[in-house]
């Protein structure tokens, strides 16, 4: 038994002596096996220290980092370089996007320019016309004008020559004025209008554009990874990136021509009360030319003095 005991220990030795000479002989440090997948950066294993069999020892400190970096090196993420990269449908998006901010900003340009003058002129033209006592002096002297209200003077003046060639009432006249004129005002807020209609357009379309270039990308970030059999960092982050340049740009286009279309709202929106003031003022003129003319007409004096006259019969009343 003891003899046994002895032969069997001394057999053991021999064991774990061979397998460790041949382990020895095998080679330092084997990563990666010709027959596996290469590791991805997420499933290295974080150690300071990995120890080899022949005693020596490697320090992996950082070594995730660095691969990572490796990963990105090849890949230019700037906003050139991620437009580069991508494929057809998300490069034509972005131009699109790009080409639709530059006309909101060349429509803001014109806008501003052609509303500020507009409006200068008609400030002018309007206290010309409440510095008139007639008509007649507000269309003698308008070489200091050129709104293109005066648009509004010259059809008043237009109707009245008409209406001169037959007879016609006070009432009729007036009603004939104001629609005329009312028309005139209404293509000269529409002249004015144009180019808020695309304002609006980019506003509410450009975030919709920018989304799908933004779900294209990101379905070509998944096709990469069905093809790599990875979801390796270094082959998902660019098509992601690529999708939200395109997101990205689409606010840039929306944001700006959403503020630029209410600006505009508003000073177009002004500029049609100068209108009606103007439109006011022509057909005040008129009225007071007319009550000059009619022989039912009372001077001023003689219309306050008469208990019957309305000014006196309200005065009473209060």
């Amino acid at each position: 038994m003891f003899t046994r005991a002895i032969f069997l220990c001394l057999l053991s030795v021999g064991i774990v002596q061979l397998s460790m000479t041949a382990y020895a002989a095998e080679p330092a440090l084997s990563i990666v096996s010709t027959n596996e997948v290469t590791p991805t950066v997420d499933t290295i294993v974080e150690q300071s220290v990995i120890a080899i069999p022949n005693g020596e020892a490697i320090n992996v400190t950082g070594t995730k980092h660095g691969l990572t970096e490796a990963a990105f090196s090849a890949h230019d993420l700037s906003p050139w370089g991620m437009y580069k990269a991508a494929d057809i449908v998300v490069k034509s998006v972005i131009i699109g996007l790009l080409i639709a901010s530059l006309v909101s900003w060349a429509i803001c340009i014109f806008k501003s320019i052609q509303l500020n003058v507009a409006k200068r002129h008609a400030k002018k033209l309007l206290a010309h016309l409440i510095r008139s006592t007639s008509f007649a002096n507000a269309s003698y002297d308008l070489t200091q004008q050129k709104s293109e209200a005066l648009i509004l003077l010259s059809a008043a003046q237009n109707e009245l020559r008409l209406s001169a060639v037959g007879p016609t009432t006070d009432e009729a006249l007036k009603e004939r004025l104001i629609a005329r004129l009312e028309r005139v005002q209404a293509s000269l807020s529409a002249d004015m209008n144009l180019g808020t209609g695309v304002l609006a357009t980019i506003g509410s379309v450009a975030p919709f554009v920018g989304l799908f270039g933004t779900v294209w990308g990101i379905m070509n970030s998944f096709i990469g990874i069905a093809k790599t059999q990875t979801t390796n960092l270094s082959v998902v982050a660019p098509g992601i990136a690529e999708a939200l340049l395109a997101t990205a740009l689409g606010l840039v286009a929306a944001i700006p021509a959403v503020v630029m279309y209410n600006h505009f709202s508003r000073s177009i929106g002004s500029y049609k009360a100068m209108l009606t003031d103007i439109l006011t003022a022509i057909m005040i003129l008129v009225s007071r030319d007319l009550d000059r003319k009619n022989p039912q007409a009372k001077p001023l004096a003689n219309l306050l003095n008469d208990d019957k006259s309305p000014v006196n019969i309200v005065s009473k009343e209060s």
